[in-house]
């Protein structure tokens, strides 16, 4: 039978299982990436794992999230970052390098390589022929050991392409298209496979950007083919060697199929806040507008800046505007700066900032509260700007520069043909390559000599005691559909210095849901809390379940789960149920207390039933393959390789 793109990776990297949608399969790692806000935690990790030297063909720490040093802390995990990279034998991007994933995919990304990262954003890699896939950080630090990757097997969903974008529509609007057409739940348990002769005019960057936001939709991850826009990209980066052609096989069927016709889209906003609440922009045309912001992983191409440089050359932006242009890399940087859009951007009124995620992770950039603010961004959860009460925008950099310019959201074909702008963008021919930045893996001599440099701010992992088999534990929150990781462990200025700290993160635990959690949670001991459909959705960040277990944690109930976050509460020994009659939820309210009973049977059978106070019966199920439940009966994946589960190669015995 002719394979799929997705199914021919697979294939080549299967070490067990049968990859049969729903299915449990193990994968051989090519290549990893972890970025500062959650590196910290897996550098811990491979300690407590005991790694004397990765493992991976690739590994690379980047330093690009928690860039602004107001006090001692970002600063001390950035050393310990450089020395945990030196001790087990990682690259390691300073900071200010550029965000993780394009500057990934322009040093290291390589067509036909699986990937794994500590950042749900992982799958931008998808744009050059990879299978690259976002998971907490317990997943990377298992895989640089050369553990494999376990994951349930996805659906795979062919999305055809045709025709060509019109003026003024880009890569972010496919993607919003996708989202509006599908939701932030649409891609759960499917991998998103591009194809169709629409592709020809999308660059490698575009496809970045599409496959960027797969996250958003829920998805495992994007893939692309490897075609001649990808070795046009790698030649461009001087590593034009490492391209081989990669697509789908001639007749592969899809499991699921979407078809979208480029020329028929218009330019598409996502209104505040949610990445799946998306209009066309013309819908939402004249409202006020206080600050743009361009940039991030979500829009990091040269072009991305380079389109909105041209829009506001020779013109000054809105006075009541705060207009924000975050570079994703040093090279594209330099690239827009010999190009000379740098000044076009400086001279229109533009704050240049550090190459990083900044505002994208809450780090600055918060805007004034009861003003909009229009982003490039991949996320505009409630709070994740650094605001409490935000209103944040999710469009392309063609409506976000029109906005800057008008000071109201504007449709920017509208703009264009009122200003006369050029429709063609000149592109430089060469791209500036700049190694210097990246630290290369020392020698394993030296490697072993190497300390790792720890801050007063760096805590040891926490240790969790094994499941019980009987539990009583009250119901600290009911919450509803698509609780984000980020109201479980918030980002922003105020948290992140704390991601190596867990005691001191855990104060802010579900703040955005309940000021009074914490207090609440460390009073109480072993709770539960139950929630709606897409439970964790959003960041890979696995403090979302770490700090929940650290105050007591120890069961959720929910109606789904989003991959990632499912993941990590089994890998810290969070068991995840779900409700065999959705409805139930509402039966179950802030402060009853749930009962649950022969919980070190569930390796067994995948049924549980838990009572109430008042008698009432729930029927649970779990999705945990054996190999997850017995690492939740344990207290998590590493008490369990602590008894003696030391594999580095799966069992073929494992479901």
């Amino acid at each position: 039978m002719a394979r799929t793109l997705t199914r021919r990776l697979i294939d080549d990297h299967l070490l067990s299982g049968d990859p049969a949608p729903g299915e449990e399969i193990a994968l051989r790692i090519d290549q990893t990436l972890t970025q500062d806000a959650t590196g910290t935690l897996v550098m811990q990790e491979l300690e407590a794992l005991g790694l004397e030297r990765a493992r991976t063909d690739v590994s690379v720490q980047y330093v690009d999230h928690n860039l602004l040093q107001a006090d001692e802390r970002n600063a001390e995990d950035h050393e310990f970052l450089r020395s945990a990279a030196r001790r087990f034998g990682l690259w390691f991007s300073k900071p200010g390098n550029g965000v993780s994933h394009p500057t990934h995919m322009q040093r290291f990304g390589k067509p036909g390589d699986t990937m794994v990262g500590s950042d749900s954003h992982t799958c931008a890699a998808g744009s050059l022929g990879m299978l690259a896939i976002g998971v907490g950080g317990l997943e990377v630090a298992l895989a640089i050991a050369g553990q494999p990757l376990y994951l349930r097997m996805p659906h795979v969903w062919g999305v055809r392409l045709t025709g060509e974008l019109p003026a003024w529509v880009s890569a972010k609007d496919v993607v919003l298209e996708m989202l509006r057409r599908h939701g932030v739940g649409g891609g759960r348990n499917r991998v998103i496979e591009y194809h169709g002769p629409g592709l020809d005019r999308l660059t490698a960057m575009d496809r970045h950007v599409i496959a960027n936001m797969g996250a958003e939709l829920g998805a495992t991850t994007t893939v692309f083919p490897a075609d001649d826009r990808v070795a046009e990209f790698l030649r461009a980066e001087g590593r034009g060697e490492v391209h081989r052609p990669l697509a789908a096989e001639d007749g592969a069927e899809y499991d699921v199929t979407d078809e979208i016709d480029l020329s028929a889209l218009e330019p598409l906003i996502a209104r505040p806040s949610s990445p799946g609440n998306v209009v066309p922009v013309r819908e939402v045309a004249g409202e006020p507008v206080g600050q743009v912001v361009i940039g991030s992983s979500a829009n990091p191409g040269l072009r991305d800046f380079a389109v909105a440089a041209a829009m506001v050359r020779g013109r000054q932006t809105n006075e009541g505007v705060s207009f924000d242009v975050n570079p994703s890399s040093r090279e594209i940087f330099s690239d827009l700066t010999r190009m000379g859009a740098t000044f076009d951007l400086i001279a229109a009124g533009a704050r240049i900032h550090q190459a990083g995620c900044m505002g994208c992770i809450g780090m600055g950039q918060a805007p004034a509260t009861g003003h909009n603010s229009l982003r490039t961004f991949p996320r505009n959860f409630p709070g994740r700007s650094g605001t409490p009460e935000d209103s944040v925008w999710l469009c392309s950099p063609e409506t976000a520069a029109a906005a800057a310019l008008t000071g109201v959201i504007t449709d920017p074909r509208e703009l264009a043909e009122k200003l006369g702008l050029p429709v063609r963008l000149d592109l430089p021919s060469e791209t500036t390559v700049n190694t210097q930045m990246l630290g290369a893996p020392p020698p394993p001599e030296e490697a072993a000599r190497q300390e790792l440099i720890r801050g007063p701010n760096i805590s040891a992992l926490p240790d969790f005691p094994p499941l019980p088999d009987t539990l009583d534990l009250p119901v600290l929150l009911a919450m509803g559909d698509d609780v984000s990781t980020d109201e479980i462990s918030p980002a922003g200025a105020k948290a992140l210095p704390f991601r190596s700290n867990v005691p001191e993160l855990a104060a802010f635990t579900f703040t955005r849901v309940d000021q009074t959690y914490p207090q609440r949670a460390h009073d109480t001991g072993a709770h539960a809390v139950v929630a709606g459909d897409n439970y964790g959705q959003g960041s890979s960040r696995e403090h979302a379940a770490i700090t929940p277990r650290y105050l007591g944690l120890a069961v959720v109930v929910a109606r789904s789960y989003a991959r990632i976050h499912w993941q990590n509460l089994a890998n810290f020994g969070v068991l995840a149920l779900e409700f065999t009659d959705p409805a139930d939820l509402d039966r179950i309210e802030h402060g009853s207390v749930l009962h649950f009973d022969g919980l070190h049977g569930l390796p067994g059978t995948d049924q549980i039933t838990a009572t109430d106070d008042d008698g009432r019966e729930f029927a649970l199920t779990h999705r945990l393959s054996a190999r997850q439940v017995e690492a939740v009966l344990a207290g998590g994946r590493i008490p369990q390789l602590a008894q003696g589960d030391t594999r580095t190669e799966p069992d073929p015995a494992d479901p």
